[in-house]
């Protein structure tokens, strides 16, 4: 066992405080025989812990004092009312006492030594709760962030699924399916078109996915001109109904495959195509 070992045991305080097992104190004073830094945390913690003594001791009654020596005269005369001097060797005996130096004990009660244990695993169970707790707090939080997320998604494709089937419900919708042209013979898309408001819906979802940096524009041809309708959102291939330019009248729709922002007039191959 290391030093550092040693003094962070817990046994050095035990032993200071008296408390420890035979076993204990032996092992304890043989440690602090071979290591310097175990004998002097011990007298570290015996001047603390003679401080902490000293700063709660009481001080006796004056008045005890006359009592004890009252009661040593007594003894020494068998008469109350006659004072002896002590001789020489009565004295010197308690000379050499009072010059003797003491042993520094302390006495304390036998639970402190489970009481400071108790303490002790208490401490170690609240930092370890509180650590666990925090853990699983922060797994929790992550978990139910990624839930949100998640129903968040769900509910983005709920909505859009629930637009697309009001659209295709729409009594005054009328389909117009586009077909592959020889560019892009398997090639499909569907137009909407509301015959009451002129509105005009697209659903891409059976075109090619579109190469990076091109983009689907939609054109309806009005008095035999391409007419911009409008660009097609396909990020990442996921396609729904997506609303286009409203027109009143047109002989057919088409669409290209132009550069990502699209052109003013059709330059791309025609991939789909029908009439009205």
């Amino acid at each position: 066992m290391e030093v550092k070992d040693i003094i962070s045991s817990g046994l050095l305080e035990l032993y200071i405080t008296g408390v420890s097992s035979p076993d204990e104190t032996r092992q304890v004073e043989g440690w602090a025989e071979q290591y310097p830094e175990v004998k002097s945390a011990l007298e570290e913690m015996q001047n603390v812990m003679e401080s902490y003594v000293m700063s709660e001791a009481i001080l006796p009654d004056e008045s005890l004092k006359e009592k004890i020596m009252g009661k040593i005269r007594l003894g020494e005369t068998g008469d109350t009312n006659t004072f002896r001097r002590p001789s020489a060797a009565a004295v010197k005996p308690a000379t050499a006492a009072r010059e003797q130096p003491q042993a520094k004990v302390f006495a304390l009660p036998s639970y402190f030594k489970w009481m400071a244990a108790a303490s002790i695993v208490i401490l170690i169970g609240s930092l370890l709760f509180g650590y666990t707790f925090y853990t699983r707090y922060q797994d929790a939080k992550s978990s139910l962030q990624t839930a949100q997320n998640e129903l968040q998604k769900q509910q983005q494709l709920a909505d859009a699924m629930n637009k697309d089937m009001s659209v295709m419900d729409d009594k005054n919708a009328m389909p117009v399916v586009l077909n592959g042209t020889e560019k892009s013979p398997d090639a499909l898309a569907k137009i909407f078109w509301m015959k009451n408001t002129g509105e005009v819906y697209v659903d891409p979802t059976h075109l090619p996915q579109a190469p990076s940096g091109m983009q689907y524009q939609l054109w309806a041809i009005v008095d035999g001109k391409p007419e911009d309708a409008g660009m097609i959102a396909t990020e990442k291939g996921i396609y729904h109904i997506q609303k286009m330019k409203t027109f009143g009248k047109a002989q057919a729709f088409a669409i290209t495959l132009e550069k990502a922002g699209g052109n003013p007039t059709p330059k791309g191959d025609m991939i789909v195509m029908a009439k009205i």
